[in-house]
């Protein structure tokens, strides 16, 4: 558990979305559980991420979403790991959301290298930009 390399997940704190700043101490180690200094507010290791409050083990999830990416059938993981439709659905939509918001704050901001960056994804970047 590293707090360095967290940020206040708080929208009304001053120090929302601030990483690296020192507002961030660890809250419970046996929890996952880190505290904002600023305002108080303590939050999970997994907040923003597509395994925020998940009930079954991450492995699990990240063994699903990565067969729903090699294409998969959602009907085939429901039959193999003994899954509801709709909780594999759930999982693949907040993957999603979090690759979306990964590709924004990287891909977008100008974080890459315009070398490493795929050309639907230069694409993107230049009609966005106009």
């Amino acid at each position: 558990m590293d707090p360095h390399k967290r940020f206040c997940h708080n929208r009304s704190c001053w120090a929302y979305a601030r990483a690296g700043e020192g507002h961030i101490v660890i809250h419970s180690r046996k929890e996952c559980r880190y505290r904002c200094k600023r305002c108080g507010q303590t939050f999970c290791a997994t907040k923003g991420t597509a395994l925020y409050r998940a009930h079954k083990p991450h492995e699990l999830i990240a063994t699903v979403v990565t067969l729903l990416a090699y294409g998969c059938p959602p009907q085939a993981i429901v039959a193999a790991f003994s899954l509801d439709e709709r909780t594999v659905s759930g999982w693949q939509r907040e993957s999603g959301w979090q690759c979306q918001r990964i590709h924004e704050h990287l891909v977008q901001a100008g974080g890459v290298l315009l070398a490493h960056v795929q050309a639907d994804e230069l694409r993107i970047r230049i009609i966005s930009a106009v």
